[in-house]
């Protein structure tokens, strides 16, 4: 990877940083194991919030074409990773993505990109579900969107409640989706129920 100038100083201060955060835990980050953990602990830490840096409607934009088709499209199980805003631990899932469009499409590898996008960023699952329900509403103006994630919180099972199994599940939606049919049509079709 080409790190431009300001991503390599900013690499840099996050690393030292790091280095701060190991001697505060009680760490000697000259030990051997360590020595260049802050290093990559930056660069993980880059490469996790990237999603600020990227447009999630100039990706969905750059791929919609006119074609007269006004069935639901979905595009279920995007496999995603993000991290928790409160205590910057992972959390995890899929996410199940539908809209029926208005006389324009969009290539099928957009939507799972726009969900990388905003989870490539400092997130709370509820307010990623909306993201990229509004950000398909707004770019392509289709009939309705629906957006369901399922998802494991590391804040949730590593410390505080500790609750290994459990899943959270968020929804959002807009237009036809707005019909109890429609929706059911959608859970139907992701739990690949006929």
């Amino acid at each position: 990877m080409e790190w431009t100038p300001e991503e390599l100083e900013r690499k840099k201060e996050l690393a030292f940083h790091y280095r701060k955060i190991l001697e505060l835990l009680g760490e000697d980050p000259e030990r051997e194991g360590l020595i260049k953990t802050p290093e990559r602990v930056a660069k993980a830490m880059m490469f996790l919030t990237k999603g600020y840096k990227e447009d999630p409607g100039a990706i969905l934009s750059s791929a919609i074409f006119i074609e007269d088709y006004k069935q639901m499209v979905i595009v279920k199980d995007i496999d995603f990773f993000s991290m928790c805003e409160h205590h910057m631990l992972p959390f995890f899932g899929k996410a199940h993505v539908a809209y029926i469009p208005d006389n324009a499409v969009t290539g099928l590898s957009k939507i799972p990109r726009i969900v990388d996008v905003y989870a490539r960023r400092l997130q709370i699952q509820e307010r990623m579900t909306t993201q990229i329900k509004k950000c398909i509403q707004k770019t392509m103006k289709p009939l309705g969107v629906m957006v369901v994630i399922e998802a494991q919180h590391m804040c949730m099972q590593m410390r505080g409640v500790e609750k290994q199994n459990s899943i959270t599940t968020t929804s959002d939606f807009t237009g036809v989706f707005n019909q109890a049919k429609t929706r059911e049509e959608f859970m139907n079709l992701i739990r690949g129920r006929n």
